[in-house]
């Protein structure tokens, strides 16, 4: 199929139908799923958190800070973040009693590690300690003249850039990406919403943002996700360039040294150009913005550059949110919409 037809296909099912949904509980413990060298073993019980002290909904975000702790977001009012150490054990929680918890981004102000929180229920953006202090928090874009009262504002992923400015994904909204200077002040908008199969540079849903710093200059790095798309920009929100990943409806992009990561929240069938829920799995590109291992889903395959129809496996996962890699190239998944399953552990071997 070509492109162009492909992406028309996609856009119009998504936008215009409900989510298929599949029938998928997954017990493969131990499996070894990924390609090439990077291949994992599933560790589903890696969690040791007790559902009735730690209860979770959807696990959205994770990261690690410089301790080697992972930090978790979910929607869990009663614990919007869980921090865990490597073995699964949790060190510590606390909330901002948001109910619909999703983003989170590490950044650093003069060697502090801080966390970036988004809300797209509320529309706030809050930057906080690692132990839940709120320091900042960005005016909803109604508030600061970012948009006109009418206009949908929905943020789900926020990062920073080297000079302390803030860059927001208003991935449930009206898809453009606001630039914040480090004082909270809203400097411009890019991106924007479009419902056309092709308009690079434009969203239909900008579901994640992160620093891309593994060129010569940082860019930001978007999700296209309806679209099976990354776009980059210039820190000015000029448009860069795009890679296309056809059946990978990713959510948000992860740099991980010269890789970059993400999970795949939804996917397709063969032949079957719709998107469907619990089919994820997730995508390992290498500093080309090549796809090189697919953990969850079949191995890629390539016309020339471009990489075919990504498609899930094996059942290891439903819907994966997002992807998060420690120090020694371990993964976890998070995952929205399973059943309130804490994040899987993949053991690189």
């Amino acid at each position: 199929m070509q492109r162009r037809c492909f992406l028309t296909t996609t856009a119009v099912t998504a936008l215009s139908a409900p989510f298929v949904r599949a029938q998928s509980k997954t017990s493969l413990q131990g499996t070894l799923i990924g390609h090439g060298q990077h291949r994992y073993q599933v560790d589903l019980l890696w969690c040791r958190a007790v559902r009735e002290k730690h209860p979770v909904k959807n696990c959205h975000e994770m990261v690690m800070d410089a301790q080697k702790r992972l930090i978790l977001i979910t929607d869990e009012a009663r614990n919007n973040v869980l921090i865990f150490d490597k073995d699964g054990q949790v060190l510590e929680s606390w909330t901002l009693h948001l109910k619909s918890g999703h983003g989170l981004s590490l950044c650093s102000d003069q060697d502090q590690e801080r966390l970036l929180i988004c809300d797209p229920g509320s529309g706030r953006v809050f930057k906080t300690t690692l132990t839940g202090e709120v320091l900042l928090k960005l005016p909803h874009a109604h508030e600061c003249g970012a948009y006109e009262a009418n206009a949908k504002y929905a943020p789900t992923e926020a990062t920073q850039a080297p000079n302390g400015d803030l860059y927001v994904a208003d991935g449930y909204g009206s898809q453009f990406i606001l630039h914040f200077d480090a004082q909270g002040k809203f400097i411009r908008k890019f991106g924007g919403l479009s419902t056309q199969a092709l308009n690079a540079g434009k969203f239909m849903q900008a579901h994640g943002i992160a620093l891309d710093t593994r060129g010569p200059e940082p860019l930001l790095l978007c999700t296209e996700r309806v679209r099976n798309e990354f776009h980059w920009y210039r820190l000015d929100g000029t448009y860069a360039h795009s890679v296309y990943l056809p059946g990978a409806f990713m959510s948000r992009p992860v740099i991980a040294g010269d890789l970059l990561l993400s999970g795949v929240c939804f996917g397709m069938k063969p032949r079957d150009y719709r998107m469907w829920r619990e089919r994820g799995f997730i995508i390992i590109l290498d500093k080309d913005n090549r796809v090189i291992s697919a953990p969850g889903g079949q191995a890629p395959t390539f016309e020339g550059n471009q990489v075919n129809l990504l498609l899930q496996d094996q059942p290891v996962f439903r819907n994966v949110h997002d992807v998060c890699v420690d120090d020694v190239g371990d993964l976890y998944a998070c995952q929205w919409n399973a059943d309130q399953v804490y994040p899987y552990k993949l053991r690189r071997v």
